[in-house]
């Protein structure tokens, strides 16, 4: 099994106390370590995890019990526990 290069933004959602909050793209950035993707910036990136389309992102922002939504602006992700959202 590979590494999920997204590990780090799952171990700092565990750790998070706030069950909604949001970050700009470049405190995702220092979190993660490295730049994100330019298709970041789309909003389908943040919200769009199925069978076909699987994302390693979502799943490691899932596995830190939260989902994720791109803010109106484009420049921001909003996290909510996922009992907010009553998954």
């Amino acid at each position: 099994m590979t590494a999920n290069k997204y590990e780090p933004l799952r171990d700092y959602l565990l750790k998070e106390k706030r069950v909604d909050f949001i970050l700009t793209f470049e405190e995702i950035e220092d979190i993660l370590g490295f730049a994100l993707p330019r298709s970041a910036q789309r909003a389908e990136w943040w919200d769009d995890d199925t069978p076909e389309h699987p994302r390693l992102q979502r799943q490691a922002i899932r596995d830190g019990g939260f989902d994720s939504r791109r803010t109106p602006d484009g420049m921001k992700v909003r996290f909510r526990k996922t009992s907010v959202f009553g998954f």
